[in-house]
């Protein structure tokens, strides 16, 4: 094992958001916000994409601009899971040997970024690699809205291709002392076989405590590595968020240079 030779790209998205209903097809510079983040998907150039509907109506809109869509059960308790029932239904998926889950409202991540978490599959040790922003907002380091990974790196934690050991990821503000915090970003790689085990795991006390499901992996002693990348991807949780990505992009097309964080 080593490099995944084959990855898939599976992005989950339902309508039945909680603070933004409907937010996949929700319009962005005139697109839906799904079709955006799977062309993120598609320009990151690592192999096949594929959206997991919740629903009919987001399939079509992909389809319509030429993608590929398969449905799933509505009532999935989480996007790993649905990317998982996504797997029985993508003719051909038996021959892929890695799996990323891409959140579908992440518009403007960086193409390299989903690349930078298949490289850090590239240790035949790692069951899971995700990524790791250094955070420099004093706001971010109480805000439980913000997971924080404590990541062990072999030297200095600097530059887009570092790679080191997730040892835990919590709400709270970790670790003390001086040095970098650490914003998880929420895009997962996983090796099929870790996926397959992942999911028929039960949920677990630490995970239920932090709801935070990546350790549910961590406490079955699975191996979750983390690449460190430039900057944290927006994510369109709210109406305030979805303003602030049209205005993003409008600037963007504009041909003004905006930063996403």
């Amino acid at each position: 094992m080593s490099r995944p030779s084959m990855p898939l790209v599976v992005i989950p998205a339902r309508m039945a958001s909680t603070r933004l209903p409907g937010k996949p097809l929700a319009d962005i510079g005139g697109e839906p916000m799904i079709v955006h983040v799977w062309r993120r998907a598609r320009e990151a150039d690592i192999g096949r994409v594929v959206v997991a509907c919740a629903e009919a109506e987001i399939a079509e809109a992909v389809r319509a601009r030429g993608g590929e869509a398969v449905l799933t059960r509505p009532d999935h308790p989480s996007g790993t899971d649905r990317v998982f029932e996504a797997l029985g239904g993508i003719h051909g998926a038996g021959a892929c040997d890695a799996v990323v889950n891409l959140q579908g409202d992440l518009p403007a991540i960086e193409p390299a970024a989903i690349r930078a978490a298949v490289d850090a599959l590239a240790d035949a040790a790692v069951d899971i690699a995700t990524l790791v922003a250094e955070t420099s907002d004093p706001g971010e380091r109480d805000d439980p809205n913000v997971v924080k990974a404590i990541v062990s790196f072999a030297g200095p934690g600097s530059g887009a291709r570092a790679v080191g050991r997730a040892l835990y990821f919590t709400r709270a503000a970790a670790p003390s002392g001086a040095g970098p915090l650490y914003h998880h970003v929420g895009l997962y790689a996983y090796r099929r076989a870790a996926l397959e085990r992942f999911v028929g795991l039960p949920p677990s006390a630490l995970e239920k405590r932090e709801r935070l499901e990546q350790l549910r992996a961590l406490e079955a002693g699975m191996r979750i590595d983390a690449a460190l990348v430039d900057t944290v991807p927006a994510a369109v949780d709210t109406p305030a968020d979805l303003a602030g990505m049209r205005r993003l992009f409008a600037a963007r097309q504009g041909g003004t240079q905006v930063v996403s964080r």
